[in-house]
């Protein structure tokens, strides 16, 4: 099974915007150093918790202090932008890390209605256009319109020797099926949804259309995970992170990922114990045995190959163990 990183750079409370971004940048290396497939980073729009607004920008970042670990958008929100000058972008960024650039493409507004407001014109009509626009940006990635179409004579320039890999991502049957026309990968939100996800994923598969990116279908499974020494230490490091989401649902997004401490005198333990029972099928949480258990039970439920793992946790550097644990698990025994 191959893992990956989905970071959404979130910020701790009590830390600033710049330590959240260096601690997304310190990530990205180690999950190069601990031998993780691919690093993707999300976009978000004016979401106090969440500090990366441009992908783009940070992966430029990345790419310069990593080699070989392959980085991306996890997605870039394409209602609000333009195809031309989002592929223009990511074949900038093909050219300077080839081979290693992957370009998510999501349709959510990713922030306020307000945010979407002052981002883009008209996000619905945007988000009704988006299979157009889907088909528009790659063939500006592939650079093959035909010949009497608008634009075959305009380059996203520059032009890479490998362009970037495009995946779909969502957690619906209808972000699948668009994947599966396009003949493009497919990242399901796992950790986001709330709907049948083997269906969607089978819907993907029975709809998949060989084209110029894949032959066969590609499959990504994105989930929550909390990993660490003992089954009681992994629970505490959980909580932040739970009471976080939980402050979200309620609409009191507060000032980023609160502490450990804050988490529990919110509520008390015996409710603890039971909102992780509850967040269980979401959020895996537990020792690096019991969590690799828990993945492939997913690998086997979805019929993938890859993982992608998202891990929140109040201090950085749990985050990081987190995902040390993990590659100790899972990655460096079988290497």
């Amino acid at each position: 099974m191959k893992l990956s990183i989905l970071d959404q750079s979130p910020i701790s409370y009590g830390h600033t915007p710049q330590q959240a971004l260096i601690a997304s940048m310190e990530l990205a290396k180690a999950g190069e150093r601990l031998g993780y497939e691919r690093y993707w980073i999300a976009e978000h729009h004016n979401y106090s918790g969440l500090t990366c607004s441009a992908p783009e920008v940070m992966l430029g970042v990345i790419g310069t202090s990593t080699k070989s670990i392959r980085i991306g958008a996890g997605a870039v929100l394409l209602p609000h932008y333009r195809p031309y000058r989002v592929a223009e972008t990511y074949n900038m960024l093909a050219t300077l890390y080839p081979g290693r650039i992957d370009l998510g493409i999501g349709r959510a507004p990713g922030g306020s209605a307000e945010a979407t407001m002052a981002l883009s014109d008209n996000y619905l009509e945007q988000v009704r256009r988006m299979p157009a626009s889907i088909k528009e940006l790659l063939h500006f990635l592939y650079n093959d319109f035909p010949t009497d179409h608008m634009f075959s004579k305009v380059s996203a320039s520059p032009v890479p020797k490998i362009p970037p890999d495009p995946w779909i991502l969502g957690t619906s049957e209808k972000s699948a099926i668009s994947a599966a026309k396009n003949g493009v990968a497919y990242a399901f939100g796992h950790f986001m949804s709330d709907k049948p996800g083997q269906q969607i994923v089978e819907t993907y598969r029975k709809h998949f259309q060989s084209g110029r990116v894949l032959k066969t279908p590609k499959l990504i499974i994105a989930v929550s995970v909390i990993c660490a020494e003992t089954a009681e230490k992994a629970k505490e490091l959980a909580l932040p992170a739970l009471f976080w989401r939980i402050q979200n649902n309620k609409g009191e997004e507060g000032k980023g990922v609160p502490s450990i401490e804050a988490a529990k005198s919110y509520y008390s333990m015996e409710k603890w114990s039971q909102i992780i029972n509850e967040s269980s099928d979401k959020m895996i949480i537990g020792t690096p045995n019991h969590v690799k258990k828990e993945l492939c039970k997913l690998k086997e439920r979805y019929k993938t190959d890859e993982i992608m793992v998202v891990t929140i946790t109040h201090r950085y550097e749990d985050r990081i163990r987190s995902y040390e644990l993990l590659a100790e698990e899972m990655i460096t025994k079988h290497n």
